[in-house]
């Protein structure tokens, strides 16, 4: 008996040490985890920057009043379209037009003075040529004609005169475009500050100008590299000298056509520091309106063969960036690296990347240096199409 309850105890001995042996073995190391990475872009960037521009009609032709009166009549529907000799406003002729009589029988009063001078001198003339009346009494005659005559055509210029400032009561458009809203109503006293002496404004829109400031270390730029490429292939440079323009409006679309530059000033203001530009638009739609705001888009260079990752796999801290990228043994590493333009949400990498280097994207906070990883290569599909600094 015993014997027995030695050889249970020492059963029990061995199975306690065998179940501690097992306990102590060391657990399974977790596998690495999934990270999604990118792989940096290489291609050739162009550089596009934006300015903001002011619309103005193809031509602005302001309406004036150019004789003082009382408006007596409108005659066109305010933002319609209106043609060339269209009548747009009456003012009062009634002052004008007692002028013009005025003007008339003093002009009928010089003539008939004119005609009793010639008379008088075509009687002098034989009886001086026989000398029966002496030379003064025909230099007399003469002078007496020519004063006549002189003062003829000056009453002709005063009715001319008379007659313009009554066709002014009766303004027109100048060209074929469209008006906008009046600045004076039927009864309103025109022509002289402070009363209204533009009325109006007609303009050419199925055209437009778009101008806009170009500081002047982006002109200096832009001229740079017009030049290097101008000395390079004459014929390209030609070619990117009248590059399209492009124009984005207000609510971030973009203007479906496209611009060119037709004036460039040909001084710096010397205030701002900038230069000024004009571009021109067709707007056959008529959606672009004068005294609109739009961005124009201005390519200022191309990036030979850039490297391009998306902005989210950048880290930035007190103004340096890094990225955390993935060796060939899948081991996280932190990189230092130099950007270049921001092109929408992707970003030009200057210095610290090669082509076929792979980026962690969206997992920055999952990840450390040295860890080990399953890279899981994914398409970053870009949601901007804008290419600006």
């Amino acid at each position: 008996m015993k014997n027995r309850i030695t050889v249970s105890v020492f059963s029990l001995l061995i199975l306690s040490t065998v179940f501690l042996s097992c306990s102590r073995k060391k657990p399974k190391e977790a596998a690495p985890p999934e990270i999604p990475v990118v792989e940096v872009i290489r291609k050739d960037v162009p550089i596009f920057k934006e300015f903001v521009g002011q619309v103005y009609g193809y031509s602005d032709i302001p309406i004036r009043a150019r004789v003082n009166g009382f408006l007596t009549g409108i005659y066109f529907e305010e933002g319609f379209a209106v043609k060339k000799g269209q009548l747009l406003y009456t003012i009062d002729p009634a002052p004008f037009q007692a002028k013009v009589a005025t003007q008339e029988s003093q002009l009928a009063a010089a003539k008939t003075q004119l005609a009793k001078a010639e008379s008088d001198l075509n009687r002098i003339k034989p009886l001086a040529a026989i000398n029966a009346v002496s030379k003064s009494d025909l230099d007399a005659a003469t002078a007496e004609y020519e004063a006549a005559k002189s003062y003829v055509e000056a009453m002709e210029s005063n009715l001319k005169y008379a007659k313009i400032d009554l066709s002014y009561c009766r303004i027109k458009s100048p060209i074929d475009g469209v008006i906008g809203k009046t600045k004076a109503r039927v009864g309103e006293f025109v022509g002289q500050n402070p009363n209204p002496v533009i009325l109006n404004t007609v303009s050419i829109i199925d055209t437009v100008r778009v101008e806009f400031f170009l500081p002047e270390a982006d002109y200096i730029r832009l001229t740079r590299v017009y030049n290097e490429l101008r000395d390079f292939n004459p014929e390209l440079a030609s070619k990117n000298r009248n590059r399209t323009m492009q124009l984005i409006l207000a609510d971030g679309s973009t203007f479906k056509y496209k611009g060119y530059v037709n004036f460039i000033n040909r001084e710096v203001d010397p205030q701002t520091g900038s230069l000024l530009v004009q571009t021109t638009f067709p707007n056959p739609d008529f959606l672009l309106k004068p005294g609109q705001y739009a961005k124009v888009v201005v390519k200022m260079k191309e990036v030979k063969d850039a490297l391009l990752i998306p902005q989210r796999c950048i880290m930035e801290l007190q103004g340096h960036y890094s990225v955390y990228v993935v060796n060939t043994d899948s081991v996280v590493e932190n990189r230092q690296i130099e950007t270049d333009a921001r092109i929408g949400d992707m970003w030009i990498v200057r210095k610290g990347l090669k082509p076929d280097d792979r980026v962690v994207i969206d997992a920055l906070q999952k990840v450390k240096t040295g860890m080990k990883i399953i890279p899981q290569i994914i398409e970053f599909k870009s949601k901007s199409n804008s290419q600006t600094e």
